[in-house]
């Protein structure tokens, strides 16, 4: 019994807090079935991804990939290119960049038509590689000129003044000395864990 290629697609948002709703929009007016969508949420920077080996694991040959756009399979442009190159030579499965018509592998396979196709595929991986490397740089720039204006990053240091203004630790170590409640009970009450109370007792006790 000969089997039916599929057709899947992969979409990529670079965090949870993303919406991936106009890749699946694009995906659902393709026609392809919920079930061979393929979704992941986290960089691009490379390919260690979930979903993603998940679909390539299923690709076979004579099937297709669709993508919205080609930063959407990543933003590296070795590794594009490389997995370019494994899904369309060693698997034989065919790809289709949706807002690129040019990077459709089904069509123009002479010799120009490839040409063209690798030489836009070229360039729209270095523009995604480009890309990556300027929000990486304006994100440093960003912290380095929050950092001079006195912004401080992660969670302040607690000291004996900090822990003596602290009504709710004063009021939950009290009881805690009086032995009317354990450390478990402080760390509850007091919104920690367990290991945080005890160094911050342990701070506010020393001498």
């Amino acid at each position: 019994m000969e089997t039916k290629n599929k057709t899947m697609a992969y979409g990529r948002v670079s965090d949870i807090s993303q919406n991936e709703a106009r890749q699946l929009l694009s995906f659902k007016e393709y026609g392809i079935d919920k079930e061979n969508i393929y979704i992941d949420k986290q960089s691009g920077k490379d390919f260690n991804r979930k979903q993603y080996q998940i679909m390539k694991s299923k690709l076979k040959e004579n099937d297709l990939l669709v993508i919205k756009n080609i930063d959407r399979l990543g933003r590296d442009y070795n590794q594009i290119m490389d997995e370019w190159r494994d899904i369309t030579k060693n698997i034989k499965a065919d790809i289709v960049v949706i807002d690129m018509e040019l990077l459709d592998t089904r069509k123009n396979k002479d010799l120009l038509g490839t040409f063209i196709s690798d030489l836009v595929l070229q360039i729209l991986s270095y523009v995604a590689e480009q890309e990556r490397r300027f929000i990486n740089q304006r994100q440093l720039e960003g912290i380095n000129a929050a950092l001079a204006n006195g912004v401080k990053f992660g969670r302040p240091i607690k000291t004996k003044k900090t822990l003596d203004e602290d009504p709710m630790f004063i009021k939950y170590y009290a009881q805690y000395k009086a032995k009317q409640i354990n450390l478990c009970e402080f760390a509850r009450l007091w919104g920690k864990c367990r290991n945080t109370v005890y160094n911050n007792i342990r701070i506010y006790e020393s001498k």
